[in-house]
């Protein structure tokens, strides 16, 4: 996570592209202007070859503080870890 993470502020889409699992990367990935200002990681686990982490990424979109909360699942094969897809947790 947390190489993706800084794939993004350096926007290093070739790295990004190769750690997102083919069965759900997009085709062509077009980073938007985005100044990313930290990542807290709230939690990660992970059982066998499947993996979950959530986490909190601060950024400025326009100038405007932005803040993308995430839970992610990724999968390891052949043992490399790849991004499959995330979801907005529920806030309690």
């Amino acid at each position: 996570m947390r190489s993706r993470y800084s794939a993004y502020v350096l926007g290093l889409i070739d790295y990004l592209v190769a750690t997102w699992h083919p069965s759900t990367a997009p085709g062509d990935l077009e980073l938007q202007p985005v100044k990313w200002l930290g990542l807290e990681v709230r939690h990660a686990a992970s059982s066998g070859d499947v993996g979950v982490v959530e986490f909190v990424a601060r950024c400025k979109i326009s100038g405007r503080a932005e803040r993308m909360h995430e839970l992610s699942r990724f999968v390891r094969e052949q043992g490399r870890w790849y991004y499959i897809d995330g979801q907005v947790p529920q806030e309690s």
